[in-house]
């Protein structure tokens, strides 16, 4: 069921009581659960664990559990910056990063349902002087286009040092640089950023808003999500109160982590959220508000490749058996969601200090949810 890139260690003993073994500086306590205990019991293990990675300055952010639209753990653990003055809450807006990407393919879908884009024209139809005559917005996507993830290229070679990258910069490089293709567009699946920040230009271009604006009129706010924004450098609100800021925890020293000339871009990343407003994100997708269930299932298909065999890559989302999920990297973020509609189970975790533990934290959790809390479902 699960797709675990480590090997990782969840003990689940069905007479013991819970147990934490203990660490050294170069590897997680282990996480150990009874069984036999109540859920709520469960639920404190991990907490627990939580609580002792926190500690250890191993993990710095927030993890939400829900079942069914019930937050079984919602909670967050460590500090908003580098500075350390603030503790993180269950509303602190982190960095999605990658993310983001899932957002990005609702925002197409809500174009598609007012009849403004189809998913199968080509961008050119969208996007003046797009060079691609077959790729099409579906392939954007998938992230089969073939066109390469070239954008901080651009900005190394184009920008002066003080420059932001935007989006129309990215879309008038494609332009006028027309980078050759990797691949026939629909033959390969092959993960590109830029595919996603030209999906934001395409939004930006059909809707005549801004991105940003786009996503808190037609999204977030009919939603609720009172603390999810698109932010970057070219925001027209530099600052929001809620922001978690990206460091690194290097021991018990925190340093800032600055932005950089990429992050005037969106689409590919820039989303910020809280895990209350992640709460709502797993409504949205059990209970659709804005798209019907038949728009929103496009997102989870997966693409026949022209080449050969199928892409498990939908809109935002990596599908495989029984889950479909997603990671993110950027600064300072590191991020995880992942969706199990049979369980109706929802899993984010959320960190804003460049932990090098993450994927073993993730996969931890994920396997103690399937292993222990999930085995008499």
């Amino acid at each position: 069921m699960f797709n675990l890139r480590f090997i990782i260690t969840v003990i689940v003993f069905s007479y013991l009581p819970v147990v934490v073994l203990a660490d050294d500086n170069t590897r997680l306590p282990d996480l150990i659960i009874n069984s036999t205990a109540s859920e709520t019991e469960q639920f404190l293990s991990i907490d627990r664990w939580l609580y002792q990675l926190n500690q250890k300055n191993k993990f710095n952010g927030g993890v939400l559990i829900a079942r069914n639209g019930k937050p079984l753990l919602m909670k967050a653990y460590g500090v908003t910056d580098h500075t350390a003055k603030k503790s993180l809450t269950t509303r602190s807006s982190f960095r999605l990063a990658s993310v983001s990407k899932q957002f990005t393919g609702v925002a197409i879908l809500l174009l598609v349902n007012k009849g403004h884009i189809e998913l199968d024209h080509t961008v050119k139809n969208y996007l003046n002087g797009f060079p691609y005559r077959t790729v099409t917005v579906r392939h954007l996507l998938n992230q089969t286009s073939g066109i390469p993830d070239v954008y901080e290229e651009f900005a190394a070679e184009y920008l002066e040092d003080d420059e932001v990258l935007k989006i129309i910069d990215v879309m008038e490089m494609i332009k006028e640089d027309r980078p050759e293709l990797d691949a026939d567009p629909g033959a390969e699946f092959e993960y590109s950023n830029t595919n996603y920040v030209l999906l934001a230009g395409i939004i930006e271009a059909v809707s005549k808003k801004s991105f940003e604006s786009f996503m808190r009129e037609e999204l977030f706010k009919p939603l609720g999500m009172k603390n999810t924004r698109v932010w970057n450098l070219v925001s027209p609100l530099p600052e929001f109160s809620k922001r978690a800021k990206d460091f690194i925890q290097n021991g018990n020293e925190r340093i800032k982590i600055k932005t950089t000339s990429l992050d005037g871009v969106a689409g590919d990343g820039a989303v910020f959220s809280s895990l209350e407003d992640m709460l709502i994100w797993d409504e949205f997708w059990r209970s659709p508000q804005l798209l019907s269930s038949e728009l929103l299932e496009e997102a989870f298909k997966t693409p026949e490749l022209t080449s050969s065999g199928i892409s498990n890559y939908g809109f935002g989302w990596n599908i495989e058996e029984g889950v479909m999920d997603h990671s993110g990297e950027w600064l300072g973020a590191r991020t995880y969601v992942a969706r199990y509609p049979k369980e109706k189970l929802w899993l984010v975790v959320l960190d804003n200090s460049s932990n090098s533990y993450i994927d073993s934290i993730i996969d931890s959790l994920a396997q103690a949810v399937e292993e222990s809390l999930l085995i008499d479902e």
